[in-house]
């Protein structure tokens, strides 16, 4: 969930890009599949900012995360692989690379037959962990890539942890259509409203 913003920072290489979301994943989980989901999820927002297209997703990320299987941001992580039973920084993040495209593998499963009436959990994982969350979220955006509330809604009403699908349901959608696309009332009733306008003010100055 955290992650999400790095997509939107302007003037970043793919190599910063990609160190800056794995470096905020590895200092609260340190498992190489958050590593790869957060790197995964940060491109999926770039792509939608710049307007790719939702139906060429899948095959976009399923590119990336093989080009990216072996390639170990040493600059940002450090040794973090050493932490673990991994013979080297490689086999370590491959192995979250690989939990990635298998959770890509059951997503465009179920994109074959979308049914907007089943809980997406059923399909992609209940989100409980990275690569089940990212997998969902998407399922959810793409069920309803030009209707956000109601692929929030679906992600919302969901039986696994809904409130982690719903926030990154959201934030595909608004990458992809703008913050035109949520209602007025939801953004004056966001929490720490204030904060973050004034946080916004200082990103735009």
């Amino acid at each position: 969930m955290r992650v999400a913003p790095v997509g939107l920072v302007p003037g970043l290489t793919g190599e910063e890009r990609a160190g800056a979301a794995q470096l905020q994943s590895g200092l609260t989980h340190g498992h190489p599949t958050a590593l790869a989901a957060s790197d995964l999820t940060a491109h999926v927002v770039r792509l939608l900012a710049r307007g790719t297209e939702p139906a060429r997703l899948t095959g976009l990320l399923r590119a990336y995360a093989t080009d990216n299987r072996t390639r170990y941001h040493e600059h940002w992580l450090g040794d973090l692989w050493r932490h673990t039973h991994d013979a080297g920084p490689e086999s370590f993040i491959a192995r979250g690379w690989d939990e990635c495209l298998g959770a890509l593998d059951r997503l465009e499963a179920a994109l074959r037959s979308p049914n907007p009436e089943s809980d997406p959990c059923l399909a992609t994982g209940a989100g409980w962990i990275a690569e089940e969350a990212l997998a969902t979220a998407l399922l959810c955006f793409l069920l309803f890539p030009d209707e956000p509330l109601t692929a929030v809604r679906r992600a919302a009403c969901t039986s696994g942890d809904s409130d982690s699908i719903a926030c990154l349901t959201g934030a595909f959608a608004g990458a992809y259509l703008g913050a035109g696309a949520w209602p007025q009332e939801w953004a004056e009733r966001v929490e720490y409203r204030d904060e973050l306008l004034a946080l916004g003010a200082a990103w735009d100055a």
